[in-house]
Order: C-alpha cells, then structure tokens, then sequence
C-alpha cells in the first residue's frame, strides 16, 4: 500500500471534523513509520521497532496540527512528524551520544537520528 497525499490530506479532514482519528488515518501513520524505518539501519531490531511506536505516538498526539487551509500537503506534515518522533525516541533509547561515538558508528554502516 501507498500513501498519497490526496488521500492523506482527505483522511486528516475527515478527522477534524470527525474531532476523532479515523482507522485509515491510523493505518497511513504506522505505514509511513514503518517505511521510513527502513531508512536506517539499527544494532537491534527493538531499537527499530520502538523508534516506530514513538513516532507513531507522536502523529496520535500532533495530527490536529495540521491546518489545510494553510499547505495542502499532509503527507510533508506527517512526515516531519515521524521524523522528529524517530529522534526523540532514539535519544530516549540512547541519550545524546558523544560525537566521537556518533563518527565511530556511522562508519560501522548503524547509524543514529
């Protein structure tokens, strides 16, 4: 499955109005976590996997952010959202690492957000 903008914005009104999260809004947030995990490469796959819920946690709590009259692209919303949810999760899995660690790892091909 695919999530298109159009779709996403649509599902992202409907819940405004709704003033309720609809299930297929629900679905495009885990699946747009899910692909955009694959962008890293992790030491554990429960550090991937917690990454996942704290974004996911993170479109629950920030979807009615989003303002359509304002950007008619959802999807570029969302996503900073999941981006920034992958952050505060992998620094509350791992803290802020030193920069030196941070180089070493990167070289290893596991990287960090």
């Amino acid at each position: 499955m695919i999530v298109k903008n159009a779709d996403l914005r649509k599902e992202l009104i409907k819940s405004k109005n709704q003033n309720e999260l609809t299930k297929e809004a629900l679905d495009m947030f885990i699946l747009m976590s899910n692909k955009f995990s694959r962008k890293f490469k992790y030491l554990y796959e429960e550090d991937r996997e917690d990454c996942i819920q704290f974004a996911i946690m993170d479109c629950y709590l920030y979807w009615r952010g989003y303002n359509p009259e304002k950007s008619s692209n959802a999807f570029a919303y969302i996503t900073q959202i999941i981006k920034n949810g992958f952050a505060k999760g992998w620094r509350k899995l791992h803290g802020n690492m030193p920069k030196s660690l941070k180089i070493s790892i990167s070289q290893t091909n596991i990287y960090s957000i």
